[in-house]
């Protein structure tokens, strides 16, 4: 009997040891990702495939991409071979130091914060923070402040804007991408071609999104984050945020604008122009690096 307890105490102090191990070494979950603030603690996640009904099989309506012949250039191989990924997690001030080294370039503010217009049209910002309840700094002039989607007033009107979402930043960092991926990603990389679309007035980006994604049967995930109130997505087309680096993920822009809040909080308008791109480089190379947290 003595024998067989000192074998479980001595397969007990050998589970601890890996747990201990593990967290230590970065692959806990809390570890991961490249929020500048810590990663809220979710209270859904929602994969669109699953809510399809049983007989029907979501895919993508796009072609594959050609595999990559080249090899990358001289100048960025040493990038492209010591790139960032969640084996290998990285502070927000070192993503953000890697992410100007790979532009190459320093990266100009475009639209400044102003606090004054953002108060008087209904953020409420905290003095301490410089944000509101919801991490979120005040928004350029002339830009939309955040709904909050609890708020949000659907009504039975009808209206237009433009929707496409694209991932072509990834044909250019195909190198980053897993190999089994490869044939995920459209020569074009474009995985729902611009088209008008219809909405509901009071609607948000993330309804909209969602909406068509599941029409047109093409997978996407998203998970709801209650400390910055609305969804994140995830991923698009089964590709997801750290595929293609840990810089990577997807983003939204409307008007040419990269909010600097949640889809869910952005409240439509007609004929806004809403676009979904999948950056490799924490948004440098498609224009909306200040909206991750970047200056």
């Amino acid at each position: 009997m003595k024998k067989y307890k000192r074998h479980i105490i001595i397969g007990s102090i050998i589970i601890a040891v890996l747990v201990f191990a593990f967290w230590w070494g970065g692959d806990a979950p809390s570890l991961r990702g490249w929020n500048i603030e810590p990663t809220p603690k979710a209270t859904e996640r929602v994969v669109i495939d699953d809510i399809y009904d049983h007989d029907e099989s979501p895919t993508q309506t796009v072609e594959p991409t050609i595999l990559p012949t080249s090899s990358p250039t001289a100048e960025n191989s040493e990038k492209i071979q010591n790139k960032p990924t969640a084996d290998k997690p990285m502070t927000a001030e070192e993503k953000i130091e890697l992410a100007e080294e790979i532009a190459g370039e320093p990266y100009e503010e475009i639209y400044t914060p102003d606090l004054e217009y953002s108060e008087n049209n209904g953020m409420n910002i905290d003095e301490s923070t410089g944000t509101d309840e919801y991490k979120t700094e005040p928004v350029p002039e002339g830009k939309p402040v955040p709904v909050e989607p609890q708020d949000a007033v659907i009504e039975n009107k009808e209206l237009t804007c433009t929707l496409s979402v694209r991932c072509d930043t990834i044909l250019d960092n195909m190198s980053w991408l897993d190999k089994e991926k490869w044939e995920l990603v459209p020569s074009d990389g474009v995985i729902f071609k611009e088209q008008t679309v219809e909405f509901y007035d009071g609607e948000s980006v993330f309804d909209l999104l969602q909406r068509e994604m599941k029409n047109n049967k093409i997978h996407m995930e998203f998970e709801n984050t209650p400390m910055y109130n609305s969804a994140y997505i995830e991923g698009i087309g089964n590709l997801y945020e750290f595929d293609c680096g840990e810089l990577s993920g997807w983003m939204y822009k409307v008007n040419d604008w990269f909010p600097n809040y949640g889809c869910s909080r952005y409240r439509l308008k007609q004929g806004d122009k809403v676009e979904w791109v999948y950056t490799c480089n924490l948004g440098i190379d498609v224009g909306g690096y200040s909206a991750t947290g970047g200056e």
